[in-house]
């Protein structure tokens, strides 16, 4: 037994010694964090174990009006269904501006934070508007090479990385360890990994989504803006739209405190659905308009006629002939905006519903039918 644990030892020793070696050491952390936790993947509460900048409450908050008929409809049970098996720890519905139904379940409350996961695309889009409007960007054309040299010459421009049409040499998988998706989640100097992709293809020409270009868009806004991206986030819209709770922005390490733009903005339900108005009342928020309108205008409309699922930043969609925009996490994490009808739906939690030959899983769709079926028993 002493022989064997001593030779299964020296296996991991070694294992962990190559690891470090050839520059892999962050597989050890993404061991620690999700399977050490009892995880099989990412999770909504992974925030916890990385380091984190954070975004302040508005010292104006405001509050959703309650609809007089406030959570007085039942769930059907189709959707009750769904939020269990799937996991769902918060659910929001939003009618003209007004909370009629909301949700919470696993001792999760309204200012619960949760993880993002890629509706922070959404954001860092939005602040690349907000940075075209204070004049630091010229405009979505403008050349990525101008902030950074290493893609000089490249014709990839800033919008290109916000419509997901960069050409970079990213490889959008989440299952390899090895691969660059793994080590962005959980490795360290995370700007340093980026400035070593390619553009490999030409810029602006098609559709293919990739995280790393919000990365890379990330650090040409702070860049651009001299500011670090969770106080740009805090000044441009946090504050002025009233979110009542702080939030949190996860970043790469302690010392070079860049952002996971791609990802892991944790906050709660009320404070996402802000988001969502936003860019249904095209950039004006109670009266103040804090977005150009034609830029937004723009984000939620497809860039390339063969891939009308995207914008700028959004995902796209249309429901019984109605126009949809979404902001999109990997786990299931929404805000549905439906502005023909203006209705805006929030859902966070652990697992998003089975794949379809569909840009959307299934769940996208019960959760939008199951929300109209509710507001029509209110009506």
């Amino acid at each position: 037994m002493k022989k064997f644990l001593a030779w299964f030892l020296g296996i991991i020793a070694a294992i962990v010694l190559v690891l470090y070696l050839t520059d892999y050491n962050y597989i050890l952390k993404g061991i620690r964090v999700v399977y050490l936790t009892g995880h099989t993947t990412a999770f909504i509460d992974d925030f916890k174990y990385f380091d984190s900048e954070t975004i302040p409450a508005s010292t104006n908050p405001q509050p959703w009006p309650k609809a007089e008929d406030y959570n007085t409809i039942q769930p059907t049970e189709r959707l009750t269904q769904t939020n269990k098996e799937l996991g769902t720890v918060a659910f929001l519905i939003i009618k003209n501006d007004s909370l009629v139904y909301e949700t919470y379940a696993e001792g999760y409350s309204d200012a619960s934070q949760t993880n993002s996961f890629s509706m922070a695309k959404s954001v860092v889009s939005a602040l690349l508007g907000k940075a075209i409007d204070d004049g630091y960007i010229k405009s979505l054309n403008q050349p990525v090479g101008d902030f950074y040299r290493e893609f000089k010459d490249t014709g990839l421009t800033v919008g290109d990385l916000s419509s997901m049409a960069s050409g970079l040499n990213w490889d959008e998988s989440y299952k390899n360890p090895f691969g660059i998706t793994a080590r962005a989640y959980y490795d360290d100097n995370l700007a340093e990994t980026m400035l070593n992709l390619k553009v490999v293809e030409t810029p602006g020409k098609e559709y293919k989504y990739l995280s790393g270009n919000t990365e890379l868009l990330a650090m040409v806004i702070q860049k651009a803006t001299d500011k670090q991206l969770a106080t740009y986030l805090q000044e441009s819209f946090w504050q002025p739209m009233g979110a009542e709770n702080p939030a949190l922005w996860q970043v790469d390490d302690a010392e070079n405190r860049l952002v996971k733009a791609y990802c892991c903005i944790g906050s709660n339900a009320r404070d996402f659905a802000r988001f969502g108005k936003l860019y249904k009342d095209f950039g004006t928020w109670n009266g103040t308009q804090l977005l150009d309108s034609t830029f937004v205008a723009k984000s939620i409309r497809p860039r390339f006629k063969e891939s009308p699922e995207y914008g700028y930043g959004f995902w796209l969609n249309k429901y019984k002939g109605k126009t949809v925009f979404a902001m999109r996490g990997i786990l299931g994490q929404y805000v549905i905006v439906i502005p023909e009808d203006d209705v805006i739906i929030v859902r966070l939690g652990h697992q998003r519903g089975k794949r379809i030959d569909d840009p959307f899983s299934n769940d996208f769709y019960i959760y939008i039918e199951e929300a109209y079926g509710m507001l029509r028993k209110s009506s």
